[in-house]
């Protein structure tokens, strides 16, 4: 999944020798340049869960939520939060850590080994299933936690019959009911199959993708579409094509800068849930070289909220002319190389070097 920043998030399930090595996993980070980071490393046979299996979720606040197969205090499964300054290991409790799946007992069922990740429902709170209701046996569970944080945690009800052993993440539709499907139940080859918790319809709109450069096509899912509705990207209205009551494509415009994307329908409006970040670009610059001092012109695409220019790495003072022209002095200690422009959107990085005389 792409996260709020840009990068690339994702998990990796234990390691095919973690008996040997330890490794019970990992969330990844990659830039959409292709730099890989581990950001979190799970240990495997930990009592602080491991083998992360479905893909993670990015919350409202800001941080991610996931799910691991395995460990935890049962060795059961658990829940986690993984927020931008990592986790700690506290009393040889995780912080990271938010429910440990805990099977069954005589007066309650809990479930065990999620398979599927998390969904933020539209009432602002995570829900999820489980595979089963102890180590081997039963058809699931389904449960919620409390967001921001996730401090309540309530198994809600367990599958049976018709719906066995849940192992993908739940969507949520427009009008609030959550689907998913069941590897096993109905017939005997698992079933589709919808919940209705009484959660209110989307009261906002989600976008596909949530970054994109001017002149990108992005999907948005929401409710009340019609033919009169309007869609701005941070206030710069854009051009749309409304298919349905739920679904429409709208344009990247020009002039369009990082935030909040708007929806004006029948209803008032509906704003996106995250922010969308308008990817800049460069296009030119001039002179293509010169000494230190050199005032040197870059033509680009969404410069308007430039925050840093380097030239091979080194940053440069610089003035911002308009949304498509940007000012900067090669800086001391510059050395040949490309020019780097950075917003609140992303980086942009010249095609050719710029030779520093």
């Amino acid at each position: 999944m792409q996260g709020t920043d840009g990068n690339f998030y994702g998990t990796a399930g234990a390691d095919i020798n973690a008996g040997i090595n330890g490794v019970g996993g990992t969330v990844f980070k990659i830039t959409p340049w292709g730099k890989l980071t581990g950001r979190l490393f799970f240990s495997w046979g930990s009592s602080a869960g491991y083998n992360p299996f479905a893909p993670l979720i990015q919350g409202s606040d800001g941080n991610f939520y996931g799910t691991t197969v395995n460990g935890g205090t049962h060795y059961l499964g658990e829940v986690f939060i993984l927020p931008p300054y990592g986790c700690f290991v506290v009393g040889g409790i995780s912080t990271c850590t938010l429910h440990n799946f805990a099977g069954a007992s005589a007066s309650t069922i809990d479930g065990a080994h999620p398979y599927g990740g998390l969904v933020q429902a539209s009432d602002g709170n995570l829900y999820g299933t489980t595979s089963l209701w102890t180590d081997t046996r039963g058809c699931g569970t389904f449960f919620r936690l409390t967001n921001p944080g996730g401090t309540n945690y309530q198994s809600l009800f367990t599958f049976g019959g018709p719906v066995c052993n849940p192992q993908v993440t739940l969507i949520q539709h427009t009008n609030g009911t959550l689907y998913g499907d069941s590897e096993n139940g109905g017939i005997g080859g698992g079933t589709f199959f919808s919940i209705n918790v009484a959660l209110p319809p989307l009261a906002f709109v989600s976008l596909l993708p949530y970054s994109g450069k001017v002149g990108s096509t992005i999907e948005f899912l929401g409710q009340g579409f019609t033919s009169t509705s309007a869609v701005s990207f941070h206030g710069t209205a854009a051009s749309r094509t409304v298919v349905s009551g739920t679904y429409l494509t709208a344009t990247v415009p020009n002039g369009a800068t990082t935030g909040i994307v708007t929806v004006t329908t029948s209803g008032g409006k509906l704003n996106s849930n995250k922010i969308f970040r308008v990817i800049p670009q460069i296009t030119s610059f001039s002179p293509t070289s010169g000494a230190v001092g050199t005032a040197v012109t870059i033509t680009g695409v969404s410069l308007k909220q430039t925050t840093k220019v380097t030239f091979h790495g080194v940053k440069a003072t610089f003035t911002v002319n308009s949304d498509t022209r940007v000012t900067a002095i090669v800086p001391r200690g510059a050395l040949t190389g490309r020019i780097a422009i950075t917003t609140p959107g992303g980086t942009a990085t010249s095609a050719t070097s710029f030779t520093v005389a």
